[in-house]
Order: C-alpha cells, then sequence, then structure tokens
C-alpha cells in the first residue's frame, strides 16, 4: 500500500443484537487483521443475553474497542439496526477518519480482509463503498442478477465524503436500508463496488429471525415493488427465480409479492428520481443480459 495514496483510517460500527452465539468469531477475525481499524464501536442494541459480556472481556486489550449499550426494546423492525448504528456514528463523526464500515456481528473473514478494501479505495479516489460477497452455507449470490454494483449490507465500507453526501442510513421500516445507501451513492456520482477477489462467511441464515424461507420470497418481491423495480425486471427475475431451489414456487411467490403490492398500491419509501434511476439501470443490465444471450 506505499505506493498509493494513503487511505488507511478506517473505523468500524457493529449493530449487535442477542449475538452470544457469533460476536466472538466476528472479535476474533477483527483483532488479527492486518490493518487494524482506527476505532471500533460495538452497538448492544437491548441484548439480553451473553453478548456484552463477551465483548467486555476483550475491552482491557483492545482500547480502540469501545462497547455501547442501547435499552431494552421489542422493536425488531430494519430502523432498529440504523438507530443502533446511528448511536455508534455519533460518537466518531467528528473524529478524523477516512473509511466508515457497518459491519454485522455475524460475519467472520480472512486476515487482509481489510486491508483488501482499504487498498481498493486507496487505487480510486472515486470509489464510494466496497465490500464483498458473503458466503452463506457454502453458496454466494449469482450476479446474473445481483448488480456488481450493489454492496451487501453485511459488510458496507463507504468513503467518508460518500457517507456525508448521501445522508447516511435513512431509517426505512420495511427494509432497503443498505440498498438505498448503496444506490444513492451512485447517483451522486460515486462509484460502488463488490470485489469478488475475497468473501466474508455469514454464519447466520438472512432471514431467520423474521419468517420462513418461503414467505422471505414473497417479503421480497413485496420489497422489490416498494423499492421502486421496474416490472420488466420483476418478469425477468420471477423466471429466473424459477430454475433455482425452491423450483418454481420461490419465483411465483417473488411475482406475487410484487404485484400484491403494486394491487394495493404500497407507499413506495425511495424518492422518484431515486427510483427513475434504478429502473435506468434495471434496463441497462437486462439489456446487457439479453444480448450476451
Amino acid at each position: 500500500m506505499n505506493n498509493l495514496t494513503v487511505v488507511n483510517n478506517y473505523i468500524l460500527i457493529t449493530p449487535a443484537r442477542d449475538e452470544e452465539k457469533n460476536i466472538e468469531r466476528l472479535i476474533q477475525s477483527v483483532i488479527v487483521q492486518t490493518l487494524l481499524p482506527k476505532r471500533w464501536i460495538i452497538v448492544s442494541d437491548g441484548s439480553t443475553d451473553r453478548t456484552d459480556e463477551i465483548v467486555q472481556k476483550y475491552l482491557p486489550g483492545h482500547p480502540w474497542i469501545e462497547l455501547i449499550r442501547m435499552p431494552q426494546h421489542r422493536d425488531r423492525q430494519f430502523t432498529a439496526k440504523v438507530n443502533a448504528f446511528n448511536a455508534g456514528y455519533q460518537i466518531i463523526k467528528n473524529e478524523q477518519y477516512d473509511i466508515i464500515g457497518n459491519l454485522d456481528a455475524d460475519l467472520s473473514f480472512v486476515k487482509d480482509y481489510f486491508e483488501f478494501l482499504i487498498t481498493k479505495f486507496s487505487a480510486d479516489p472515486m470509489l464510494g463503498v466496497a465490500g464483498t460477497p458473503f458466503v452463506e452455507e457454502g453458496v454466494h449470490y449469482d450476479y446474473r442478477f445481483t448488480n456488481i454494483e450493489h454492496v451487501s449490507g453485511a459488510c458496507q465500507m463507504f468513503r467518508r465524503k460518500c457517507f456525508e453526501d448521501i445522508g447516511g442510513y435513512i431509517p426505512i421500516d420495511s427494509g432497503g436500508i443498505d440498498w438505498t445507501a448503496v444506490t444513492t451513492a451512485r447517483m451522486k456520482g460515486w462509484k460502488t463496488r463488490t470485489f469478488t477477489e475475497k468473501h466474508s462467511i455469514h454464519h447466520k441464515k438472512i432471514g431467520s429471525g423474521n419468517s420462513g424461507a418461503l414467505m422471505s420470497w414473497f417479503k421480497h418481491g413485496q420489497k422489490d415493488y416498494f423499492l421502486g423495480g421496474h416490472p420488466l425486471w420483476q418478469l425477468f427475475r420471477t423466471a429466473y427465480q424459477m430454475t433455482k431451489n425452491p423450483y418454481v414456487i420461490g419465483g411465483l411467490l417473488l411475482f406475487s409479492g410484487y404485484f400484491w403490492a403494486l394491487m394495493r398500491g404500497v407507499e413506495r419509501p425511495v424518492s422518484p428520481e431515486l427510483m427513475r434511476f434504478h429502473r435506468k439501470e434495471q434496463l441497462q443490465r437486462l439489456k446487457k443480459f439479453l444480448i450476451k444471450k
């Protein structure tokens, strides 16, 4: 990294709610990094298990780690994670740093994971958001229908100026918070990228705390609608999903969720400007996909 522009002051924030099964694994992944963070704020979001106790035992030997605790609450909406992140952000927002990362509590990764990502920021001053794929149960997502420019919410690293340009994370009760942040960054002229040379391991199946696997496809369809997805894109995505497990039914539920939200006129939390930008990107990607076929 010595021959690149110096971009190495990074800060991490981890919202954690009842993560006693995962948080120690994450801590052990971070404290052995070849490039350590300047600060790491772990926000215990009303945890009722041993999450706080596990974090606390690492604090004496690692003064750059800080634990803060949010009050207990029953709210499991997506906004709770944003509120926890923002509580950590208030602590560091006036400090000097180059990169800020939102890091889930149920990940693990190799020793040079963050050095790899920071190098990407050093190499490209217009890179605003970066991350890697995550592997879940030995599988990561297919980039034919997942934009390589999208960055998974499991670990999103933002250049400070980019994070401030987008206004940080915007609370949305029904989800799509991570997607909105990354897409808004592109709309404002920043580059965003998932770098596939590395990956993290996701140890808790996405959606396992909310609904069953089949119902999650219906909810994905709903989210596709209220985030402004184009109907034509949704038809192709539905057809593609029918070829994947759970065969046929997954695609039908995906389409049903979108159609149900359309018929009910569900209010979209994204701005008209962001929706137009999103649909333009979808149609461009669909065109490229069809030309390759």
